[in-house]
């Protein structure tokens, strides 16, 4: 199904159908207080914004999508394949209090603990188990995505919390498109070796250079773990090609800001 776009007091994101049973939402970059180049929506922390831009833009869009943001947790990504099982006790790190790990993606079983994972460029995906009511966000660049990190997620729901496979649903946020992501012979080499045949399609050989399919070899990996097609939503846009609603590293390096996905069950 096509995300769906809503905008409220200035402040722009997106939904998944896919995802209307639990409260979520991918940021855009409208609506926030921050100045330039972080304008406006930024939710990056560690840049030179400063933290009370950064709780303002989070109470903002947590508002939107009827999160708390004094409890969000917050990944502290390093392009691995870390997930962290988060509870009662990680409520409000990395906005609030300080983070004491690093994990690429995080999944839990509790209510009110909304879960943020960040882009510019990046794939993020949001999991939802209806049946035993989990939630997962997941950060999956290239290097994340080629070393499984979706399907590691997976795995840890149903080891976790007993969810099946069948029974996830999932949504595939904004990433940098087959478009705009050129790379060297290095990304398609390591989604071969981690994929095999069914990684082809999703990369083309344009003159010297390769141009790959994010989204689409994410997809794969959420079927390769079981997912049903009919229950994984992709919202097909990418980050580079708009820069009116996202920013990408790609386009305009480390002056800018990080739009997210977040989850929450209620």
């Amino acid at each position: 199904m096509p995300f769906e776009s809503h905008i409220q007091n200035g402040l722009s994101w997106l939904t998944s159908p896919r995802l209307s049973g639990v409260r979520h939402g991918f940021s855009t970059r409208s609506g926030g207080v921050s100045p330039a180049p972080f304008d406006s929506l930024n939710l990056r922390t560690g840049c030179a914004d400063s933290p009370e831009n950064l709780r303002e833009n989070f109470r903002r869009f947590c508002g939107a999508i009827g999160a708390d943001h004094r409890r969000v947790v917050l990944a502290k990504q390093v392009h691995e394949t870390t997930v962290r099982r988060c509870t009662a006790s990680d409520a409000g790190k990395g906005l609030w209090s300080e983070r004491d790990y690093t994990a690429d993606a995080l999944i839990t079983d509790e209510k009110n603990l909304p879960l943020a994972v960040f882009s510019a460029d990046c794939g993020i995906i949001l999991l939802y188990d209806p049946v035993h009511q989990a939630i997962g966000a997941i950060h999956a660049g290239w290097r994340s995505c080629a070393g499984g990190i979706v399907e590691k997620t997976v795995r840890e729901l149903e080891r976790t919390y007993g969810s099946r496979p069948e029974d996830l649903l999932a949504a595939v946020g904004p990433c940098i498109g087959q478009c705009c992501f050129e790379t060297d012979g290095d990304v398609p080499a390591a989604m071969t070796a981690a994929l095999g045949e069914a990684a082809e399609p999703y990369f083309e050989r344009r003159g010297a250079k390769w141009h790959v399919d994010l989204a689409g070899l994410n997809r794969q990996w959420l079927l390769k773990s079981g997912v049903l097609p009919e229950r994984i939503d992709v919202c097909g846009l990418c980050t580079a090609c708009r820069p009116d609603l996202f920013w990408s590293h790609r386009k305009m390096g480390e002056a800018r800001g990080v739009q997210c996905a977040m989850v929450s069950l209620t």
